[in-house]
């Protein structure tokens, strides 16, 4: 039974720290928000509120420090809404400070927290608010009176009595009725008397059950919303009735809490009312519960997807089998399952999808912080934060977005002295973006800052001996050279960039991510930095093609349409690797060459036209076999060089297909043509295509 009390405790304690996380990303964007808009009263009531949140979340899931420390802040905030204290620049780095040290208290990170520096920033807050800096340390509720607590400003105190049951389950979701207890003990003068009357036989008694209620009256300054505000959490797991003892003006003489949030990131400080029912009081754990979204573990759907690709992959042998068979019913069931396998597929993909937001507003303090560092002014701008992308792509795109902009605040954005001297405004811009483009989604980095010189770039590289002297670069081979191991223009090592390393560590992920990198910079003007990510990287829809004894996929959402290619068209070419698609000539690479594929080339070849992002361009097989939903695996370590290849997928009768990257095929083949020394490492280029 402990054990199980003990799982419980863990898994609450963890629910909150991840919603607690978002809070405090939320609170970032917030305070950064409000030091270019301090008098805007909506922002200082979303701080408020997710102090709020944390400080009574956190007590009561047993982060006694976290909230201890939170409550301090949330004061200080909750004299801007007042009006008795104004938002400046000290108190938004002051509070930016505090929410590191709150990250470090909700890991529990022992390495991370540091005592000096919260014992700093309340000394900081009580300086700024003219209050007692220090934690609060309150103490065990009891049932004799303690001293009267005086009135704050000169407000009139107000008595409430206040009638507390936890529910059957109220235990069991990780609540503490004695930590609730102890918070309207800071609020003034409690007075609590114990309600034994539900206690239950010996015999009866449930361990995991708090059968003990509470008679409270409290006397305080604070409005009958924060006394609501401290059962916010638990109001659907008890009893509770508050009634006002003196008169308010402006509240009825009791009223229920509102309806518990979705989430503690939805929870509000102020609710709206419900009306009571006749015995004045709820018991809303009698209701049926009305959640309408969980949470699951990262690893747990990941299992869920690998799951579901092996399903698929059982569902194409059964469409094999069904084939051979030629028996209708088989083919019947086989269709129906394939159906519902598609559709399962197509429902958890949709599961894993997330939007890029919360990736995007974290940078905001970085932006903030580097800017305060390098003495420049900057403004970051965000579109698309709605655009999704699989949670596996999310989760590995932070540090390539965190090396491009740390490159752009260093050596793009010049100083305001600079920029003003260029006719340009004193503070800079970085503009970060994301949209859908076909079954890619395309994320940039752009700054108006002072450019790349490619002839610095080219002089560099040819210095260190990664291309010949005499090289003849395109503008993106040049600046693709960025992102060599190592490589940097800048004339000295800084705390932020210079060594040229960030820049590779950005290649490396966006290609293990299948992914690609455009670069296009003006002088003068500034510099965007294009990664092309795919939308997922479990499963995809392919169209199953056939060379000799190969079997290879392309995917379905770049192709456009398949033409027919015999050997008549073909000969007529005169080797120019030309076709006639309804009078527009589409260049085209013949995989059977590309690949060395040692066999006959059948009489009559397939062109799937494909679309890329230098055009059109065709690839000829010997066969389409027919669409397929495509399981991607990787193909491992020693085949990491391979850039044509995106992965492989196992086929209905255990073969192995090779998926293709039409993209990469395509830059291989040009590069091929100009002759570049640059081609890509791992690849055959094919000797015979044409631009």
């Amino acid at each position: 039974m402990q054990q199980t009390n003990l799982s419980n405790s863990e898994q609450f304690k963890q629910s909150f720290r991840e919603e607690a996380r978002e809070i405090l990303v939320d609170l970032e964007a917030a305070l950064l928000e409000l030091g270019n808009s301090p008098s805007d009263t909506e922002l200082v009531g979303r701080v408020f509120r997710g102090l709020h949140t944390i400080k009574g979340s956190g007590s009561m899931f047993g982060f006694e420090q976290l909230a201890s420390f939170t409550h301090n802040l949330e004061n200080a905030f909750d004299a801007v809404r007042n009006g008795r204290l104004a938002i400046d620049s000290a108190l938004i780095d002051i509070t930016l400070g505090a929410l590191d040290q709150m990250r470090a208290l909700l890991d529990e990170d022992e390495a991370a927290i540091d005592s000096g520096a919260r014992t700093m920033i309340l000394a900081q807050l009580a300086e700024l608010t003219g209050q007692p800096s220090g934690p609060n340390k309150p103490g065990p509720a009891a049932s004799a009176p303690p001293a009267p607590a005086p009135a704050a400003d000169g407000l009139p105190t107000s008595t409430f009595k206040i009638r507390f049951q936890p529910g059957p389950e109220f235990m069991n979701n990780g609540a503490n009725p004695l930590l609730l207890i102890r918070e309207l003990s800071e609020m003034g003068t409690l007075r609590a008397v114990a309600i034994m009357d539900q206690v239950a036989s010996l015999e009866d008694l449930e361990a995991e059950r708090c059968y003990v209620g509470w008679e409270l009256t409290l006397e305080t300054t604070a409005s009958l919303d924060a006394i609501r505000d401290v059962f916010i959490f638990v109001e659907d797991l008890c009893e509770l009735e508050i009634e006002a003892l003196d008169p308010l003006p402006a509240s009825p003489v009791a009223q229920p809490l509102h309806p518990k949030p979705a989430s503690l990131a939805d929870a509000p400080a102020r609710g709206l009312e419900e009306p009571r029912g006749s015995s004045g009081g709820r018991r809303a754990y009698d209701k049926p519960d009305n959640v309408t979204s969980l949470r699951v573990p990262a690893a747990r759907l990941d299992q869920f997807m690998d799951l579901i690709g092996e399903l698929v992959t059982v569902q194409a042998r059964l469409s094999q089998v069904a084939a051979q068979l030629d028996d209708p019913e088989v083919s019947a069931v086989s269709e129906e399952i394939e159906r519902l396998s598609s559709s399962l597929r197509e429902t958890s993909m949709t599961i894993r999808m997330l939007p890029i937001r919360g990736t995007f507003e974290k940078f905001r303090r970085l932006v903030h912080d580097l800017a305060h560092g390098l003495g420049k002014e900057v403004d970051l701008t965000i579109e698309g934060a709605e655009t999704e992308l699989d949670k596996t792509v999310i989760d590995q795109l932070g540090d390539p977005l965190m090396h491009l902009i740390r490159n752009s605040m260093d050596h793009g954005i010049e100083s305001a002295e600079h920029r003003v001297a260029r006719g340009k405004q004193p503070t800079a811009r970085i503009h970060l973006a994301a949209r859908h483009s076909g079954a890619s989604v395309h994320v940039s980095v752009a700054d108006d800052g002072r450019g790349i010189d490619a002839a610095a770039v080219k002089a560099k590289a040819i210095e260190r001996g990664l291309i010949a002297a005499d090289a003849q670069l395109t503008e993106a081979e040049t600046f693709a050279l960025l992102f060599e191991p190592g490589f940097s223009t800048a004339k000295t090592v800084t705390d932020v960039s210079g060594r040229g390393v960030g820049m590779d560590v950005v290649r490396q992920r966006v290609e293990s991510l299948r992914g690609t990198i455009d670069v296009v910079s003006h002088p003068g003007e500034g510099t965007t930095v294009t990664l092309r990510l795919p939308l997922t990287l479990a499963i995809i829809d392919g169209l199953l093609v056939r060379i000799a004894d190969g079997m290879f996929v392309l995917p379905l959402a770049s192709t456009l349409e398949c033409i027919e290619l015999s050997a008549a068209d073909a000969h007529e070419d005169d080797g120019r690797r030309m076709v006639n698609v309804r009078g527009q000539i589409v260049p085209y690479i013949r995989l059977r060459e590309y690949f060395n594929i040692q066999s006959p080339r059948p009489s009559i070849e397939q062109i799937m036209v494909v679309e890329t992002e230098d055009g059109r361009y065709g690839f000829a097989v010997d066969e389409v076999l027919g669409d397929c939903q495509t399981v991607i695996k990787s193909l491992g370590r020693f085949y990491r060089h391979v850039q044509m290849v995106s992965g492989a997928t196992i086929l209905g009768d255990g073969t192995v297909a090779l998926i293709l990257d039409p993209q990469r095929m395509v830059q291989d083949a040009l590069k091929g043509v100009r002759g570049s020394s640059t081609a890509t490492t791992g690849s055959r280029r094919p000797k015979d295509t044409s631009s």
